[in-house]
């Protein structure tokens, strides 16, 4: 069905008929949403509701504006999320300019009656991507943006482990430990899915009608908001995602694990050194910090997709992200794998090609989450448009963190340390060699001892005072953050207030050594 550009009197935006917003109330799923300004926008009409439903499909929050000052302070709060943006109607050419040189705006699209009109002083303006007559290819480059979006937005630490890569690596480690009910981890996630009221229906039902005829591989590399919405999650350290989303990353990562193994198996140059390639848009910001960190580790929280074929990975990702956006550079990371250091580690890859939903498009390397890379060189790719592409050598290392990685005996351990260009003392080797340290960077780091694990989770949760009342009821241990259940009542017996009561059971689990 082919749907033209819309026209109409001055309406207000819908909100009830359909998942539109016309204000920013809802929480928002995916790393971006749409903004449609349209002085005459009328919810009501079916030339807006058809493309609605054709939006709809690719992005989950859609916001509407009719007033332009709205509009404008609206797209200046974000701070958190990409916006993408619709202009149909009358929008003066100044305010364009003022809105494209938002940052958090990634790109603007033209939707008007007749293409010629505008097409004069648009063609300056970097981030519109063009000038439609139609929805529908609307609809095919907002697909592909939001795709180039969701690449640039994963979590990236320089020079050393940060609190984020710490505290999401505790919660997958505590998601891989759990064998829970997965008809029940599905039915509440789309459950909250519903709830959020932001997705459509038809997403939503796939999913929990068809979750186990595909695998977590092709549901992660599929044209739907799962992967989106997981990398979001991580990104921010967004526990109320991330706990809805467990059963998936741990289905995911178990399948990058399994394919690991059989594919290491099986592989006779398996244990080959080769390199992959990633494209991707880094903040001028970003970058400098990574130049500053050069001889140095860098982490990346998120699963992370990278490709076999260089020239892909340069053309269709990191070179039209050097064009777009002055306040960003394009970035074609070269990464060298060894898949013999990787052996002790708990961060496996995967050739995808066979399992991806895009099945031999991008011959792409899956990696779980949580890898780590030293950066090597840092060089800049000539190009007769653009000034801002450039090549960064990596090398993975095996993650000596949180039982990522454990080692047997000094020398096993020394082999790794020479790689990462880290020189500890005596004590500080056998600390990494023995318990109740083993297997962890840095000495101060929580054991790999799950019942630490939690110790540690539960303080975060309840603090030190918790703790001291378990202690003295039952003696050194802790409550359960996994066996744990929470009720919360509201008790209207006190005339004065309402007063909250909250019950809390969780089995207690004693310390116990090493």
């Amino acid at each position: 069905m082919t749907t033209t550009a819309p026209s109409g009197r001055a309406a207000m935006a819908i909100t009830n008929s359909t998942t539109v917003l016309s204000r920013p109330v809802r929480r928002v799923l995916q790393n971006f949403f749409l903004v449609w300004f349209d002085a005459n926008f009328d919810g009501s009409k079916d030339d807006y509701k058809k493309s609605i439903q054709h939006l709809q499909y690719i992005v989950t929050t859609i916001t509407t504006f009719t007033d332009v000052d709205q509009c404008v302070d609206f797209l200046s709060d974000i701070e958190d999320e990409k916006i993408f943006m619709i202009v149909s109607g009358t929008l003066e050419q100044h305010t364009i300019l003022e809105i494209q040189a938002l940052p958090q705006l990634h790109s603007i699209y033209i939707l008007c009656d007749n293409q010629s009109i505008r097409e004069h002083w648009t063609k300056t303006i970097p981030k519109v991507k063009g000038i439609y007559t139609k929805i529908e290819p609307i609809c095919e480059a907002l697909r592909i943006d939001c795709r180039h979006c969701d690449r640039d937005m994963i979590s990236i630490s320089f020079n050393g482990i940060d609190p984020l890569f710490m505290y999401t690596q505790l919660l997958k480690e505590t998601f891989l430990e759990i064998n829970d009910d997965d008809t029940k981890s599905i039915k509440e996630f789309v459950d909250y899915c519903r709830l959020q009221g932001d997705i459509t229906e038809n997403h939503i039902d796939k999913i929990e009608k068809d979750y186990r005829l595909h695998t977590p591989i092709w549901w992660y590399t599929g044209p739907y908001f799962i992967y989106s919405m997981v990398n979001r999650g991580l990104r921010l350290m967004d526990v109320d995602i991330i706990l809805k989303m467990g059963f998936f990353i741990r289905h995911l990562h178990q399948h990058i694990e399994n394919l690991h193994r059989e594919q290491q198996s099986t592989d006779t140059t398996s244990g080959t050194p080769f390199q992959v390639f990633r494209g991707q848009s880094l903040s001028i910001e970003n970058f400098e910090k990574m130049k500053q960190t050069k001889g140095g580790l860098m982490s990346f929280n998120n699963f992370l997709s990278t490709s076999r074929d260089r020239n892909f990975s340069l053309e269709i990702f990191a070179r039209p992200a050097a064009l777009i956006d002055s306040s960003s550079v394009g970035i074609l990371f070269v990464m060298v794998i060894d898949p013999m250091l990787c052996e002790t580690s708990s961060t496996p890859f995967a050739d995808v090609q066979q399992e991806s939903f895009f099945e031999d498009q991008e011959q792409e390397i899956l990696f779980s989450t949580h890898t780590i890379f030293r950066i090597d060189q840092i060089e800049h790719i000539h190009d007769d448009h653009t000034n801002r592409l450039w090549q960064v050598d990596l090398t993975l290392t095996a993650a000596l963190f949180y039982g990522q990685a454990s080692f047997p005996d000094e020398k096993e351990c020394q082999k790794l340390l020479d790689i990462l260009h880290v020189n500890l003392s005596s004590a500080q080797m056998y600390e990494l060699t023995h318990p109740p340290f083993k297997g962890s960077i840095l000495p101060s780091l929580p054991s790999t001892d799950p019942l630490l694990y939690r110790f540690h989770e539960i303080l975060l949760q309840y603090g030190v005072p918790m703790k001291e009342v378990i202690h003295e009821k039952f003696g050194d241990g802790i409550m359960s953050a996994v066996d744990f259940t929470i009720k919360v009542d509201k008790d209207e017996t006190i005339k004065e207030a309402p007063r909250v009561n909250i019950n809390m059971s969780g089995k207690f689990l004693p310390y116990k050594r090493w």
